[in-house]
C-alpha cells in the first residue's frame, strides 16, 4: 500500500488546476454597472445631476420639424416617382397577363399594342426621372440647404464660445 503523499494521483473529487486559475477575472464589483436596466423589473438608475456651473443648453437653430419636413418632402418625392414607374409597369403586367388578346391587337402603323405599351414603359421611367429631379429640385432641395445653412450657424457660434 501505497503513502498518500507519494501517490501520483490526486484524491477523488479534486481536479488538477485549470490553466485559468494563475489569472482569475477581477471580482464583478470592480465592473461598474450600466446606465440602463438590464432585466425589465430593475428599478431604472437615478438621473445625474445637473451641474449648475453649465449654462442650460439652448435648441439649436435647425430644430427636429425642420428634419421632419425634409423627410417628409423626401419620402413624398420618393413615393411619387417610384409609384408613376412601378404603377405603368403593373398595369402592363396585368395587362399581359388577363388581356392578351389586347396586348396582340393590332395598334397605329400595325404594330401589336402590347409592343407599343412596352416602348412606353420607357418612357414613363423617363417620366419618373424627370419627376423625381423636379420635385428635388423645387420642394427638397431648398429645405435641405435652409438646414445646412442653419446647421453652419450653429457650428459658428458653437466655436466661438
Amino acid at each position: 500500500m501505497s503513502h498518500p503523499a507519494h501517490d501520483p494521483s490526486p484524491p477523488y473529487g479534486t481536479y488538477p488546476p485549470t490553466p485559468y486559475a494563475a489569472h482569475p477575472s477581477p471580482p464583478y464589483a470592480a465592473h461598474p454597472s450600466p446606465p440602463y436596466a438590464t432585466y425589465p423589473w430593475q428599478p431604472s438608475p437615478p438621473a445625474p445631476e445637473p451641474d449648475a456651473r453649465r449654462s442650460p443648453r439652448r435648441e439649436a437653430l435647425g430644430h427636429h420639424s425642420d428634419l421632419r419636413i425634409l423627410r417628409g418632402a423626401y419620402r413624398w418625392q420618393r413615393r411619387v416617382a417610384t409609384l408613376t414607374a412601378l404603377g405603368y409597369f403593373t398595369l402592363f403586367l396585368v395587362l399581359s397577363a388577363f388581356a392578351p388578346s389586347f396586348m396582340t391587337g393590332d395598334g397605329p402603323g400595325g404594330l401589336p399594342v402590347g409592343l407599343l405599351l412596352a416602348l412606353a414603359q420607357l418612357l414613363v421611367t423617363l417620366l419618373a426621372i424627370s419627376l423625381y429631379e423636379y420635385t428635388a429640385r423645387r420642394y427638397v432641395d431648398p429645405i435641405a440647404d435652409r438646414i445646412r445653412r442653419q446647421a453652419e450657424l450653429d457650428s459658428r457660434r458653437g466655436a466661438t464660445r
